[in-house]
C-alpha cells in the first residue's frame, strides 16, 4: 500500500505521531506526488515534531533524506528557541 492510499484508509483513525510522521514523510519524498499534496502534508508533518522530539525519536533515528533533514533541523530548531523564550 502505497503512503498515499495510508494516509486515504487511516484519515479517520486515529494514529500515532510517529505514523502520520512517516506517512507525510514518504508522500513528500515521493517524486510522484504532486505539489498541492506535498504542501498540504508539510503543516501534518510538522504538527508532530514536539510529540516526537518528546519522545527522544530523532535522538533515536537519523532521517536519510538530506533535503528533509536540514528543513526538520531548522524546524526543530526553530521549535528549541521557541521554548526558550
Amino acid at each position: 500500500m502505497s503512503p498515499l492510499q495510508l494516509i486515504s484508509v487511516k484519515s479517520e483513525v486515529s494514529r500515532s505521531p510517529l505514523e502520520t510522521f512517516v506517512a507525510c514523510a514518504h508522500q513528500m519524498l515521493d517524486p510522484a506526488t504532486p505539489e498541492a499534496v506535498r504542501r498540504a502534508m508539510e503543516p501534518r508533518l510538522l504538527a508532530q515534531l514536539p510529540a516526537l522530539r518528546a519522545l527522544g525519536v530523532f535522538d533515536l533515528f537519523e532521517l536519510r533524506d538530506p533535503a528533509l533533514r536540514a528543513w526538520l533541523d531548522d524546524e526543530l530548531a526553530g521549535l528549541a528557541s521557541a521554548a526558550r523564550q
